[in-house]
């Protein structure tokens, strides 16, 4: 289970600048949850570049796509090809014809790439060559890299992922009677690998979310599910102007101040009792970021997996979160009611 494992690192998330024009933004460094990499990032500025288009839809508008130009750039970051045959003149047919064409050498994969682009709205593509500044990691050589061949296996399970977050989702809608704003469709996948190194896994900017194929975090479907939900909901709460901090920062924070790094005192407020090697919970690592950031991006996946337990009729192993700590309660309850609906299926507290 999750609850068990231990986690040795964690990779960059790229967030754009709130201050900066989408055309131009520049992503800050923070940490996301993470396997078998080196010790987490706590400073370093990464120089990958946020998205050359404006997110096209309000976090979770049923209307949210992947526009034209930044579709044409993710699956030709260096440029069209001058022999490309797609019809501009029906917008999802031709960035369907885009994908179509990117994996046009590789049938089983264009099969996949086609039903995320047809089921979820998603667009794959690739990375733009450059050099990521990785902080203590020192410069990281990014390459593009299709997810073809070897790396069929990273697509197959981003598809899985995608489907398995939707189906949850369309169930919580189901329970909150109308739509709720989170957004987890219309994504661009930039696919690449870090030459000689296994860092960074992935990092998300304006809807887009870069994904190595080389990535140490990338060991199985299920991790690159829950991984894939907490970086999604990273891309919410910033759509959501920042709500972790403003909401759940006050709340974390105090936890912080009573119980430092002391892994005993901090035990029955983490999410998940995953580990940072060398210091404490995940969630409240001092030199991760935000806390409240990673905390509640934490709090959202152990939603994902006490709603889905709760709606099968089983016990989720670790127990409610919401029936420990008050301080539980409050954040469960504030997740739920800004991005969920305010559903909750766990049974009442003892």
């Amino acid at each position: 289970m999750l609850d068990n494992q231990s986690v040795k690192g964690a990779f960059l998330l790229l967030l754009a600048a709130c201050s900066a024009p989408p055309s131009t933004a520049m992503p800050s460094a923070s940490s996301a949850r993470g396997g078998s990499e080196p010790a987490p990032v706590s400073s370093a500025t990464a120089s990958v570049q946020a998205s050359s288009s404006p997110v096209e839809a309000p976090a979770g508008a049923p209307s949210a796509r992947v526009a034209v130009t930044r579709a044409e750039k993710v699956t030709f970051p260096t440029g069209l090809p001058e022999a490309l045959a797609c019809n501009r003149g029906e917008e999802a047919g031709y960035v369907r014809c885009l994908v179509d064409t990117k994996f046009a050498a590789h049938d089983a994969e264009k099969r996949e790439a086609l039903a995320l682009f047809d089921e979820i709205g998603d667009v794959v593509g690739v990375e733009e060559e450059q050099e990521m500044d990785g902080g203590f990691r020192g410069r990281i050589h990014l390459v593009p890299e299709l997810p073809v061949g070897q790396y069929k296996k990273h697509l197959s399970w981003i598809l899985g992922a995608q489907r398995d977050i939707a189906s949850f989702v369309d169930s919580i809608e189901a329970k909150a009677k109308g739509p709720i704003p989170y957004r987890h469709r219309a994504l661009a996948w930039r696919f690449m690998r870090s030459v000689g190194r296994t860092t960074p896994s992935a990092y998300a900017a304006a809807w887009e979310v870069g994904y190595n194929v080389s990535g140490s975090l990338h060991s199985s479907a299920d991790a690159v599910r829950d991984t894939i939900f907490h970086e999604v909901f990273h891309l919410n709460d910033e759509a959501h102007k920042n709500w972790s901090r403003k909401v759940i920062g006050p709340i974390v924070d105090k936890i912080a101040e009573r119980c430092g790094a002391k892994t005993p005192c901090l035990a029955p407020y983490a999410p998940f009792k995953t580990m940072v090697r060398g210091g404490t919970y995940y969630a409240f690592q001092p030199n991760n970021g935000d806390i409240a950031h990673e905390y509640s991006a934490e709090l959202a996946t152990r939603y994902f997996h006490e709603q889905r337990a709760a709606a099968q009729g089983q016990r989720y192993p670790a127990g409610w979160f919401k029936c420990g700590p008050a301080e539980n309660a409050r954040t469960m309850k504030a997740l739920a009611d800004e991005f969920f609906g305010g559903v909750d299926l766990t049974p009442p507290c003892p």
